[in-house]
């Protein structure tokens, strides 16, 4: 990284992560984003998987191999560039969130956000641009809390969404996905019957 570099990323961390400094209310939204979120990110996984829409289920399959590809990706650079966590590294940061010093680059967060909502949005578009802000919320409630630099973020970011054009333009059209889906389907359709035809039965009862 050159100095230019070097001197932006600071300047650009200093200029996030001091707005918690001056703006102290937001601090528990903030914290609550970058420690939180992650669960409802899986809730609104599994339910968009249990609507049994086939291409929503396709989507959650991309997303998935996304962020294995990217995180792979994301390990290996991370074997040419490494630097701890800013609080870490620097004085009078306003670190919000406990945190293990490692490598911080790339932001294993973003790569994760990135991963699904990316591929989400490739997948439906329209209003579903808002997993994208929430991935962008996510990135910068990282550096807000201080356990991020933003070129950890923007690594991860960019990491994600090359990987998840990738998927999203070679997963779907492949058969051995289409067979692997549909024999998970088929599956769910057999362990599923027996309850739906009890169920059927006890409505017929009353």
């Amino acid at each position: 990284m050159s100095f230019l570099e070097l001197n932006i990323n600071l300047f650009l961390f200093r200029m996030i992560n001091d707005l918690g400094k001056q703006y102290p209310h937001l601090n528990p939204a903030m914290i609550f984003i970058a420690e939180y979120m992650v669960f409802f990110l899986a809730l609104g996984v599994i339910v968009i998987w249990f609507t049994r829409n086939k291409k929503s289920r396709m989507m959650v399959v991309c997303a998935t191999i996304t962020f294995v590809f990217a995180e792979i990706i994301g390990k290996i650079a991370g074997e040419f560039h490494s630097n701890n966590q800013p609080f870490a590294e620097l004085t009078n940061v306003n670190k919000l969130i406990e945190k293990a010093v490692d490598n911080s680059f790339p932001s294993d967060h973003t790569i994760l956000f990135f991963s699904f909502c990316v591929s989400f949005w490739m997948f439906k578009r329209g209003w579903w641009f808002l997993w994208i802000i929430l991935a962008f919320l996510i990135g910068i409630s990282r550096i807000w809390v201080g356990v991020h630099y933003p070129t950890d973020v923007l690594a991860g970011a960019i990491i994600s969404i090359i990987s998840g054009s990738i998927v999203y333009l070679v997963v779907p059209k492949l058969s051995l996905t289409q067979k692997l889906l549909g024999g998970y389907e088929k599956c769910e359709q057999w362990v599923l019957s027996p309850l739906t035809k009890s169920k059927g039965k006890r409505s017929k009862d009353y």
